[in-house]
């Protein structure tokens, strides 16, 4: 049974800076915008990158949402719209 260690050790290694899902899912449009302009996310906001180098999930969402801003044209979104 070695999911509980497992467990203990990840709670302890976690950076006291690191502000948490709720947070960082709430920052994530922020940290995308940031990295898309070439900011050092981790100088600007030090408890968003902290959260998103110890938690998958939210690095995964964090990167979705940077391909997408990467990806976005705003003249092609315009051209969507016309009929």
């Amino acid at each position: 049974m070695t999911g509980w260690r497992e467990g203990i050790e990840r709670f302890l290694a976690t950076d006291p800076g690191d502000i948490g899902c709720d947070e960082s899912r709430a920052a994530l449009h922020l940290y995308a915008e940031f990295l898309a302009a070439g900011v050092d996310v981790a100088e600007r906001c030090p408890g968003l990158a902290s959260h998103l180098a110890a938690c998958r999930a939210c690095a995964e969402d964090a990167d979705g949402l940077l391909a997408a801003v990467q990806n976005h044209d705003p003249d092609s979104a315009a051209s969507d719209l016309d009929p």
